[in-house]
């Protein structure tokens, strides 16, 4: 069963663009050079916190606002972008926000975090340590906990995949990056709303690849590090109900090296002068890795935010490729 209808998915997109308009989709030309084939890259770095996790904290939060449940705020944890949309959302509900992050996140994607208004804590050695603490203290402080996959958050991510099937000609595959789950289970769920047979490709981190052994082996399989300097991909326990969407929905997931992710931001910022941060990148990482595979198909990728450490991106643009 769906998780959701068309019709709410177009009315979703409706209220997420009274913040967020439409993000483009352009074929660039010198991306096709480089992989020998089109290749259509829908813009998530376009929006207003950089990355497409602002639509779904947007949906959820009307919907947590519409239910009437009263709230003395919201909490959740993150490595940045899905921070931001809380923050954001939370903010403009009027609503107060706790987000926790690990030790050592991104000092850039904190600073955006609290200057949408949200009270950061640290804690933790990565993702997975962050989130099991902010649920302990949801229960402690009375606060809401958002988490990183719900109906409402793929309903809202799953109006970039609305517009880019929309606004792109006909995609013979589409790539896409899975942190959690919710951007590539909207994209699944858009597709099958419309009723194309769009091929879908999810693609991880060799030194992150839980959802890949997990989509391999058929259950959830965690694994006991994450340790990749695209952080958005940095996950460890698998979500059970992203994964049956996933399972369900991809043809297969591809892993790449933090070495392609970083030469893949190299050419987005050479062939488009984009930024894309580590998992913004994955997808075209995927395609440059395995150019035969795509030869003659009409390729997607989801550049799904921009938000990557100066630090960072110095060293990539010098040829080197960031420790986690």
């Amino acid at each position: 069963m769906a998780l959701f209808t068309l019709s709410e998915l177009e009315d979703a997109a409706a209220f997420v663009h009274r913040t967020v308009a439409p993000t483009p989709q352009y074929a660039w030309p010198l991306l096709a050079k480089r992989v020998g084939t089109e290749v259509w890259v829908k813009h998530e770095n376009h929006t207003p916190t950089g990355a497409f996790k602002v639509r779904g904290g947007l949906v959820f939060m009307d919907g947590l606002v519409r239910s009437g449940a009263k709230v003395a705020g919201v909490i959740s944890a993150t490595r940045g972008n899905h921070g931001q949309s809380i923050a954001l959302a939370a903010s403009r509900a009027g609503l107060r926000s706790v987000i926790y992050v690990p030790h050592g996140n991104s000092t850039e994607k904190n600073a955006a975090m609290r200057a949408w208004g949200a009270e950061l804590v640290e804690h933790g050695s990565d993702f997975d340590a962050a989130r099991t603490e902010a649920a302990r203290v949801a229960a402690l402080e009375g606060l809401h906990f958002i988490p990183s996959f719900h109906r409402d958050l793929v309903m809202g991510v799953a109006t970039y995949a609305l517009e880019f099937f929309r606004g792109a000609p006909p995609l013979d595959r589409v790539y896409v990056p899975i942190g959690l789950g919710s951007g590539i289970c909207g994209m699944i769920a858009a597709r099958d709303l419309l009723g194309l047979d769009t091929e879908i490709v999810g693609v991880v981190s060799t030194n992150a690849p839980a959802y890949a052994r997990s989509h391999a082996a058929g259950r959830v399989i965690a694994t006991n590090t994450a340790r990749t300097f695209a952080d958005g991909l940095a996950v460890r326990q698998p979500d059970a109900a992203a994964l049956a969407m996933i399972i369900k929905g991809v043809s297969h997931i591809v892993e790449v090296s933090d070495d392609t992710i970083a030469a893949a931001i190299r050419a987005y910022y050479e062939d488009t002068h984009n930024l894309a941060e580590g998992a913004g990148a994955a997808p075209l990482a995927a395609v440059m890795q395995d150019t035969a595979s795509v030869r003659g198909k009409r390729v997607g990728v989801v550049l799904c935010g921009g938000n990557i450490d100066a630090a960072f991106f110095r060293r990539i643009l010098a040829g080197e490729t960031p420790e986690a």
